[in-house]
């Protein structure tokens, strides 16, 4: 499977909390005013009707040609800065694929494959758009916007190609005080190039913020409720705009869902503990074949194979046949990468097998995917806007390295061969320019019609437990389950699954509390 094609398609339902791998941090303008209210569903849902948003909710958009067959696309204006309405604006971009019929149409309905940072246009034209189940996109407008600071949503940008280069290759495990600093110094130098390229729109590229931008869509498009499937960090955004109207909530499916009740910190070492239990099923899956570059002893003794491989690669980098060198950053990148979906271990075998050999070039590959790195250097905006939104969105897991040093034992509890790493790769939010304006709390959106939650047991990015939870903070939350590996169930071959979903939302009859599929 091309690996290009994995992270683009399911895997860039993308890594839920976020801040996992990607280590963004830094910038001087830490006094910066707090400029975005914490998610709060009565002030926002009223705010929604004032005077001064009437121009933003009453917009006709222009729907022209994308140049892509089947789709038009338009952009939507929402303000950036929601406390000042008649202030600045922001240029969101939207798509849509009309209903192809027969029956009658039900409405729009929006699509969000998460991130934060993952494109929603692209995630509908190169897929949800042409590959949902047909007798939902039948029945709908299937709809999409760009969150703001994503993709064609004015763009958090904050290195270059070869800046990012440099920055993927950071260790992520120092092993003394020089490399330490190094790493902080990565993730200041991180944050203050956010800073510097996009200070304006940094400040306002919140969930609350979004959300608020979705119903200003919902209400342009003519619907009266929303409808949406949200996956991994769309979870999220659903969740929180049933916070903000839960009087406007139509059919929401949330697959692959967060849990906002964590902070930062829980959130993080959570999401390790779900890579080490997708990395159990591989393994489990790759010893019982003769061929297996982790042996055919056992999970333990694979698991340990592994993390052999990272010190090994950490010492001695292998070669990949470009400039870049395969590390250990890049290569637990790699191997994460390719535990999104069951569909990838294929490839993740033939990599390490590769990298037994000497060669690198296979999980550089997988890690390029996860970056969203294009063959000529170049970087989609993915990683930036997905530290701008985390960073944003809550408090940092950490106040500086002494806290990741007293935190990477727990890290490691939750994961023997990830936790060092991805306790480091925390760090990111630390030293961010923008203060954080959200919290975790739970969120009830007390009045909203029923909503769906799925969960998968071994979801490696959104572990199963927090679909649990969010089910059961939800008032009208229904838990649906898929007892199987992958990040998010929807559309990815469980026929159980699928049906429950496509009757959720093409009849509004959720399927039976607590029903599970394998």
């Amino acid at each position: 499977m091309d690996s290009r094609r994995l992270l683009r398609t399911s895997a860039t339902a993308l890594a839920a909390a976020g801040l996992i791998l990607t280590g963004c941090s830094g910038g001087s303008d830490a006094a910066a005013p707090r400029t975005t209210a914490p998610a709060s569903a009565s002030a926002s849902a009223s705010s929604s009707e004032a005077p001064k948003l009437k121009k933003y909710y009453d917009q006709k958009l222009k729907w022209r040609d994308c140049g892509v067959e089947g789709f038009q696309c338009a952009t939507l204006r929402a303000p950036l800065d929601y406390a000042k309405p008649d202030g600045e604006e922001v240029e969101l971009a939207v798509s849509r694929i009309k209903a192809t019929g027969p029956g009658k149409r039900l409405g729009s309905l929006l699509v969000n494959p998460g991130g934060p940072g993952g494109s929603a246009v692209g995630y509908l034209q190169g897929y949800a758009g042409i590959g949902y189940p047909a007798p939902v996109r039948a029945r709908y407008d299937m709809v999409a916007v760009d969150p703001r600071g994503v993709a064609r949503s004015e763009p958090v940008e904050c290195l270059t190609g070869p800046q990012m280069d440099t920055y993927t290759q950071v260790d992520q495990t120092p092993d003394d005080t020089a490399e330490i600093n190094g790493l902080s110094a990565a993730f200041k130098d991180f944050a203050a190039g956010c800073a510097k390229k996009s200070g304006q729109v940094l400040p306002h590229v919140s969930t609350v913020e979004t959300a608020r931008d979705m119903d200003i869509l919902r209400a342009v498009l003519g619907d009266e409720k929303l409808t949406y499937v949200g996956a991994s960090y769309g979870t999220f955004l659903g969740a929180t705009y049933a916070e903000l109207f839960p009087d406007r909530v139509g059919r929401l499916v949330l697959d692959g869902a967060m849990d906002p009740s964590l902070s930062a910190l829980d959130l993080n070492r959570d999401q390790t503990g779900g890579f080490e239990t997708s990395f159990h099923a591989f393994a489990a899956d790759c010893i019982r074949k003769p061929d297996c570059p982790l042996g055919t002893e056992s999970v333990a003794a694979a698991g340990a194979a592994m993390k052999k491989f990272f010190r090994d690669v950490d010492a001695a980098p292998l070669p990949t046949g470009e400039s870049r060198a395969l590390g250990e950053s890049l290569a637990t990148t790699g191997v994460i990468a390719a535990m999104y979906d069951e569909g990838a271990w294929p490839q993740l075998r033939e990599a390490l097998s590769r990298a037994k050999d000497g060669d690198g070039s296979g999980l550089l590959a997988l890690a390029d995917s996860y970056y969203e790195r294009e063959p000529d250097g170049t970087y989609a905006n993915l990683m930036f806007a997905n530290a701008a939104v985390n960073c944003l969105d809550l408090p940092p897991a950490f106040t500086g390295p002494a806290d990741v040093e007293k935190a990477v034992p727990s890290f490691e509890k939750a994961s023997p061969i990830f936790g060092e790493g991805l306790a480091w790769a925390a760090l990111n939010c630390t030293y961010w320019p923008t203060p954080a304006t959200g919290h975790p709390h739970r969120i009830a959106a007390e009045g909203a019609a029923p909503i769906l939650v799925v969960g998968t047991t071994r979801d490696p990015a959104t572990p199963y437990h927090w679909a649990q939870s969010l089910a059961g903070q939800l008032s009208s939350g229904t838990l649906l389950t898929y007892e199987g590996d992958g990040h998010t169930a929807y559309g990815r071959g469980s026929d159980c699954i699928d049906t429950a979903v496509n009757t959720y939302l093409l009849e509004g009859t959720p399927p039976a509390d607590g029903k599970r599929c394998s």
